[in-house]
């Protein structure tokens, strides 16, 4: 696995190194060893997946506050995403930093989002689908979000209508 650095402390995108032949290819998307390595969480507690119909369908941002701050290794597995990371950690030097990846079924990569920052993707294709691993488990009373196009922090998505929750299109703006 290749592990390359981003604009935002702490998060790391994660690129698999296939061994291919004539059958296909292998490639492994996770080790302990190497994550432990990287000062990376080794201990996933919980697992999930987003299925999204159609392209254009947007979800978060979300993150959890304390004590049930996760952090996250996010994957898609079917389609395409537009991966967003915003780093919401007062200390940190990349605080209200953003930035986008697209993570694909076809490239594989992975992206580890440290806590305390917020995530949230823009589906590329119809019938996406997306593998979320986290180091805490899912508290719905620590769940919370900042909105999607909120001016403080000038996310370009990509262009097209979106599809979304009335719950992330609720979303108030930021307040530090």
């Amino acid at each position: 696995m290749i592990f390359s650095a981003t604009n935002i402390q702490g998060a790391v995108l994660i690129s698999p190194e296939p061994i291919a032949d004539h059958r296909g290819h292998f490639a492994r998307t996770f080790c302990a060893a190497e994550f432990a390595a990287k000062n990376l969480p080794t201990a996933f507690v919980q697992s999930s997946i987003s299925y999204n119909h159609k392209k254009h369908t947007l979800r978060g941002l979300h993150y959890q506050s304390p004590p049930a701050a996760e952090q996250k290794l996010i994957r898609c597995t079917h389609g395409a995403i537009f991966d967003v990371v915003l780093d919401l950690r007062r200390e940190s030097p990349t605080y209200l930093t953003w930035q986008g990846f697209e993570l694909t079924a076809e490239n594989a990569k992975s992206l580890f989002i440290p806590a305390y920052c917020a995530h949230g993707f823009l589906t590329l294709e119809d019938a996406t689908e997306i593998l979320y691993q986290m180091t805490t488990p899912h508290s719905p009373a620590h769940a919370s979000g900042v909105r999607w196009n909120d001016p403080a922090f000038g996310i370009i998505w990509p262009a097209g209508e979106k599809i979304m929750s009335d719950r992330d299109a609720a979303y108030p703006n930021y307040q530090p």
